[in-house]
């Protein structure tokens, strides 16, 4: 038994809770600048209270999303700059309940940091505040969590929880694809949050740059580019089902346009896509040749260009294009959905 007679506190292990409460009522103005019909009580709760509205839906459904950012956090570490990855934070999560139809309704966050560093932790929340705002869903709760020992001082990982609701006939379920539908691509921002342990060992291993380094190709920096938010598509998606028949929705996450399309295609169907049929952001060729990175790698890994895919019936795609052109959003017509075959050894064929 130890001999010394100071009294140890938590905050002596490492864990200030003072410091703690004081971020939760920073927390709790940030929050506020999300409302939305149904939060119940404010940030501070055991949990987060949200009163449905079942008058809306005829058969409500509740769809349910988590995710991450993954090693792009690596980029906002190097660059001490903490206010856009929350942004990422939320779009992971939403677009993944946004692409089955349903309209997103609250988001929770979970921030691990080695010390609680309140400038660092505000700045990841407002972030997460911005990309509630840009899915149009409330923020009503979290966790923030200080663990010494387990993350370095300055380091911090993030997951987020979403929830939404759809109508049980309103659910995009890919039932109704067939033989004929068109695919849409739309634009993503840049990389999203995929791929970046190889775009690391690229830009760091291989190249030997630094965040910092101006990048021609890009005409801003090299850190800048890479921590550019993921697209947040929300609006985009519940504005096209509302008027346009769109019978299947692929975010296009890990695994990029191969392994995401595929989620949504029932078995009796295939898809060709054309190359060349939208415009391939710089960033993805300057990684490709830099790395020496083969095409296939490249597709199964990145999303290169297009971070949300619309299927729709053929006479209806013009008019999808169209209309999210008419959002200031760029889509193309990349492909289509043919007969699946026997001797097909993959479903995703490229033209």
């Amino acid at each position: 038994m130890s001999d010394s007679k100071d009294s140890l506190t938590y905050a002596d292990a490492g864990v200030d809770i003072d410091k703690a409460n004081v971020f939760v009522d920073a927390i709790k103005k940030i929050a506020s600048r999300t409302p939305r019909s149904g939060v119940m009580g404010e940030i501070g709760g055991f949990g987060g209270l949200y009163s449905l509205n079942m008058a809306e839906y005829k058969r409500p459904v509740l769809v349910s999303s988590t995710d991450g950012v993954g090693t792009k956090l690596k980029i906002a570490f190097m660059m001490d700059k903490h206010d856009t990855i929350g942004i990422d934070l939320v779009a992971m999560c939403v677009n993944d309940v946004a692409v089955q139809g349903a309209k997103p309704l609250f988001f929770l966050d979970y921030l691990a940091m080695g010390e609680l560093n309140s400038r660092v932790a505000e700045d990841i929340v407002k972030g997460v505040a911005e990309g509630c705002c840009q899915s149009q869903c409330a923020l009503i709760g979290g966790e923030t969590a200080e663990m010494p020992g387990l993350y370095r001082k300055s380091e911090y990982d993030l997951a987020g929880f979403s929830v939404g609701i759809v109508d049980n006939d309103k659910i995009v379920d890919s039932s109704e694809i067939r033989v004929g539908h068109k695919l849409v691509g739309i634009a993503s921002s840049g990389l999203h949050s995929n791929g970046f342990s190889l775009v690391r060992k690229v830009c760091f291993d291989v190249l030997k740059l630094k965040v910092d380094s101006h990048i021609p190709e890009f005409g801003k920096t090299l850190g800048e580019e890479l921590l550019t938010p993921t697209k947040i598509y929300t609006e985009i998606i519940l504005r096209l089902i509302k008027d346009l028949p769109i019978h299947g929705l692929a975010h296009i996450t890990g695994g990029g346009i191969e392994d995401n399309i595929v989620r949504v295609l029932p078995s009796s169907v295939n898809v060709e896509i054309k190359r060349g049929s939208w415009n391939i952001p710089p960033v993805f060729k300057f990684l490709k040749e830099a790395g020496n990175i083969k095409e296939t790698e490249m597709w199964r890994t990145f999303n290169n260009g297009i971070g949300l895919i619309a299927v729709v019936p053929a006479d209806a795609a013009p008019d999808v294009v169209a209309r999210v052109s008419g959002m200031n959003e760029k889509a193309y017509i990349i492909g289509e959905v043919v007969q699946a075959k026997k001797t097909d050894d993959k479903r995703v064929k490229w033209l």
